[in-house]
């Protein structure tokens, strides 16, 4: 995968020195780099970057004004000699906050993390658009549809999914790393070791989702959310 990333900066030096990382760093294409977020605004407008070294302290717009209208889709990394705003930076999403003068490790490190990012939203979203999921189980990998899933029960190191024709599938996966894959509202982390393909949810019975003969607790952690998804399916 190939970032499309940009500068902006309004020190020349500090974006000279960025620009120098961005284009030795393999996985980055520097599609421009720029003096202010309000130039910045007009160039990207045809051409968006998916990834903005963002300076914070800048005349007309500041980093934070600016990362404030930008698309959820755009990630950035803060570049400042202030690290005062880090809190702010985070506010905003930031996938990292880097403090001048900046290591050519630490840009790395930056990147790294946006690497990871976009990997994992691009095998997230074809998880959504496709309604499958393959998962390695006995040294095979296995497709599982999305529709045919009833549930997910986390057992230490491995997960057990119950499909809807009875078949269980033992996989060695992380139950969070799963429940990230899986589209929300639709699955729902209703304990620590159970999510629940809400649509063959029959019933809530003192707490726990009935589906079939199985009943599925709900904890104290996630039963907000649980209740407020059967709130809002609920007829007054």
């Amino acid at each position: 995968m190939i970032i499309k990333c940009a500068i902006i900066d309004d020190e020349p030096l500090a974006a000279g020195l960025l620009k120098s990382y961005a284009e030795k760093t393999p996985f980055l294409q520097l599609i421009g780099s720029y003096g202010s977020a309000l130039e910045a605004m007009k160039e990207l407008r045809d051409n968006p970057a998916q990834l903005l070294f963002l300076d914070i302290q800048m005349p007309e717009l500041s980093g934070i004004e600016f990362a404030k209208v930008l698309p959820p889709s755009t990630k950035i990394v803060f570049t400042t000699a202030f690290q005062q705003y880090a809190i702010e930076g985070y506010k905003v999403n930031a996938l990292d906050y880097l403090t001048k003068p900046i290591s050519y490790q630490d840009f790395l490190n930056a990147a790294n993390k946006a690497m990871e990012w976009f990997t994992f939203s691009q095998k997230q979203q074809a998880c959504v658009e496709d309604r499958f999921i393959y998962v390695k189980s006995d040294y095979k990998l296995l497709r599982v549809s999305l529709d045919d899933i009833l549930y997910i029960e986390g057992l230490k190191d491995y997960v057990r999914i119950y499909l809807r024709d009875g078949q269980k599938i033992m996989s060695l996966m992380n139950m969070k790393k799963l429940e990230d894959y899986l589209q929300r509202p639709e699955f729902l982390r209703t304990h620590r070791s159970y999510i629940v393909h809400m649509v063959y949810a029959e019933a809530v019975d003192r707490l726990r989702i009935v589906i079939g003969d199985q009943f599925i607790p709900i904890s104290d952690s996630y039963k907000d959310e649980v209740l407020q998804y059967f709130d809002r399916h609920t007829l007054a």
